[in-house]
C-alpha cells in the first residue's frame, strides 16, 4: 500500500492529526515519546473506510462484532502510564482489537505479545500491522483473562477490556516491579487502575474513570 495510503488525504491529513495531538496536550498527555509516535500512526487504516475522516476525532468508534477502537486519549493515557519509569522489553496486551493500541506500543517497546478472542479482529489488525511494517509483535489467538503465561514474565501489560477485578493470573505474569495497566468494574462504571508487582503481593492506584467493553472469556472464531 502506498505511503499516500498512510499520510492520508482531506479528514485524515497530517494537520488533522496535529490538531489531535494537541488535543492530547491540552488533557494533560505529557509523554512526549507517546505524542509523536501517535501522531505518526495511522490511525485512519485501523477504522472502517466509513469512519476513516472521523479517525482523528479524540473518540472511540466502532469497529463490528460489538467491539470498539480506544478513544486516542485513553491509548495515550494508558501507554504513558505503562511506560512512566522508563523503557520496557517485554509488553503483554490483552485484547488486540482493531490493532491500533498494539501499533502504538509496538513502536515504544522491544517486543508486544498480543491476546484477542475474536478471529475476525486478529485476522484484520494482523494485516494492518504487517501493512505497517512492524515486525516486534507476536499475536494469538487466546482468551486474554489467562493472559499468556508462556512468553512471562512481562516488564508491563496493557489491558484494553474491563474484568470485575484485577486478574491474578496476570499479576502473576509480570515481574516483580513491572506494572498492569487496565480498566476495572461493571458495565455501570469503571475506573483505570494501575498495579504494580511487589515482592509479596502488589500495590494498586485508581487513577479516572473509564468506559470499556467487558473482559469475556471464550474464543470467537
Amino acid at each position: 500500500m502506498s505511503s499516500a495510503h498512510h499520510r492520508g488525504i482531506g479528514m485524515t491529513s497530517m494537520r488533522t492529526r496535529n490538531r489531535l495531538i494537541d488535543r492530547l496536550s491540552e488533557e494533560g498527555i505529557k509523554n512526549q515519546g507517546v505524542l509523536e509516535v501517535m501522531r505518526g500512526t495511522p490511525r485512519h487504516i485501523f477504522v472502517e473506510e466509513a469512519l476513516a475522516s472521523r479517525a482523528y476525532e479524540d473518540t472511540a468508534l466502532p469497529i463490528g462484532l460489538g467491539q470498539t477502537i480506544s478513544q486516542p486519549y485513553i491509548v495515550a493515557r494508558m501507554t504513558e502510564l505503562l511506560l512512566e519509569d522508563g523503557p520496557l522489553k517485554n509488553v503483554l496486551e490483552v485484547g488486540t482489537g482493531s490493532g491500533y493500541q498494539t501499533a502504538v506500543l509496538a513502536q515504544m517497546v522491544g517486543r508486544v505479545y498480543s491476546v484477542e478472542r475474536i478471529e475476525p479482529l486478529l485476522q484484520q489488525a494482523r494485516g494492518r500491522l504487517r501493512e505497517m511494517g512492524l515486525k516486534n509483535i507476536r499475536m494469538k489467538l487466546s482468551d486474554g483473562g489467562m493472559g499468556l503465561p508462556e512468553y512471562a514474565p512481562y516488564d508491563g501489560i496493557l489491558v484494553t477490556a474491563a474484568p470485575a477485578g484485577i486478574p491474578l493470573a496476570l499479576v502473576e505474569q509480570l515481574r516483580v516491579g513491572g506494572r498492569l495497566v487496565l480498566p476495572v468494574g461493571s458495565a455501570r462504571e469503571q475506573v483505570l487502575v494501575k498495579v504494580v508487582k511487589t515482592e509479596d503481593g502488589y500495590d494498586k492506584e485508581i487513577l479516572e474513570q473509564v468506559v470499556f467493553v467487558p473482559l469475556l472469556g471464550g474464543v470467537q472464531r
